[in-house]
């Protein structure tokens, strides 16, 4: 892939080798202002890369190195998350700006990326997530619009069971369980089911434990093949 490069100084020493892909959406009015600051020093943020909404894509920090992009978060075993992982922003206004699909070009470029990344450091498709899963009380992206179902046609993250779905007749507390075993911070119990079905039942996000959501969850944790989880 081609970069634009435009270095950020928002960067330190990785402590743990790299297992981890976060997707962000900027949540910015532009473009330009997302880009702006993800490379101010002072702002004390940054990502490996942004990807623009005509596909472009601008490398901020070398993969070597840590960006600053996931703030407090927890995904599986893994509490440091900026030392595990590579972080995307993909321009997009998000929730609070007018959140809109994201447009065709960008999506193929966020794929690009994605699939040379995770093939690099040999990343699971379980450890490819979106910001609101390793911090489901404080955000929200890359949100419900994103085209995870593309990604997961291409085996770049886990899909969304459609099939032989049955509810396990989990009580509340059983499903909490689950979805902390399944990866997910459950200290604030209500925001980490919304982030589960902003990412695996979008179509309804309501923060209630239903036989659908305990059914998805279930099958999500059913052993998989070695490495395809």
């Amino acid at each position: 892939m081609k970069f634009i490069e435009n270095p950020s100084p928002n960067f330190d020493q990785r402590t743990l080798s790299v297992s981890m892909i976060v997707l962000h959406y900027t949540g910015m009015q532009s473009g330009a202002a997302a880009l702006a600051r993800l490379t101010d020093a002072e702002s004390k943020v940054s990502a490996h890369y942004l990807v623009e909404e005509d596909g472009a894509v601008h490398r901020l920090v070398d993969e070597d190195n840590r960006a600053w992009h996931a703030g407090r978060s927890h995904w599986r075993d893994i509490g440091d998350i900026n030392s595990a992982s590579v972080g995307i922003e993909i321009v997009n206004p998000g929730h609070e700006f007018g959140y809109r699909p994201f447009p065709d070009p960008q999506v193929a470029s966020v794929i690009r990326l994605v699939h040379a990344i995770k093939d690099r450091y040999e990343i699971t498709r379980g450890n490819v997530v979106g910001h609101s899963d390793v911090a489901p009380a404080r955000k929200q992206d890359p949100g419900e619009l994103f085209p995870w179902g593309k990604l997961a046609r291409l085996r770049l993250v886990l899909p969304r069971p459609t099939r032989n779905l049955a509810d396990p007749h989990w009580p509340d507390g059983g499903f909490m369980l689950a979805l902390e075993r399944f990866g997910y911070d459950v200290t604030d119990g209500e925001a980490a089911v919304v982030a589960f079905q902003r990412r695996f039942r979008p179509e309804l996000i309501d923060g209630i434990i239903d036989a659908e959501c305990r059914a998805i969850l279930l099958a999500l944790l059913l052993p998989k093949p070695q490495g395809d989880d």
